[in-house]
This record gives C-alpha cells, sequence and structure tokens, in this order.
C-alpha cells in the first residue's frame, strides 16, 4: 500500500505540474499578449529579457508545486501509518 501512495503522490505531482505550467502560460498571455517563449514557436521573435523572466517565473513555480507534492505525499503516507498501526 506504502507503493500505491507513492505512485498517487506522483501522479499528483505530474497533474499539478501540468497544470501549473497551463496556468503560467495562460497569465503570461493575457499579461504579455504574447505567446510564452518555449523554443517551440521559431517565427515569434524574443528577447532574451522576457525570456530569462518567462524562465525564472516558471521554475519558481514548477519548484513550489515539486515542494507541496512531496509535503503532501509524505503526510499521506504518515497518516496511512498512523491508521495502519490502529488496525
Amino acid at each position: 500500500m506504502n507503493l500505491l501512495i507513492k505512485l498517487l503522490g506522483t501522479g499528483v505531482s505530474l497533474g499539478a505540474g501540468l497544470a501549473g505550467t497551463k496556468l503560467v502560460n495562460t497569465i503570461w498571455e493575457k499579461t504579455t499578449g504574447q505567446k510564452p517563449p518555449t523554443g517551440k514557436h521559431e517565427d515569434v521573435p524574443t528577447s532574451l529579457r522576457s525570456a530569462l523572466t518567462f524562465a525564472l517565473i516558471s521554475a519558481s513555480v514548477s519548484a513550489i508545486i515539486q515542494v507541496l507534492a512531496n509535503r503532501g505525499t509524505q503526510r499521506a503516507i504518515a497518516r496511512f501509518a498512523k491508521t495502519q498501526d490502529i488496525v
């Protein structure tokens, strides 16, 4: 069952990462009026400043999501271990 919780934590982390990426991209588009500088759109010129700003924001959101997902998984494992001891 411990493996199941870890797999669930990984799935939650991946889902949260995808949602975070979508959120950052949407906010970037609404704020700047341009597509995010992801490197997929070769025809969209981007300045180094905007590319670095986007990278910094994306990395920050990714790190926050990773920390929150890890904490949530650890809490779930601890809660499961506590309830398993009771039963």
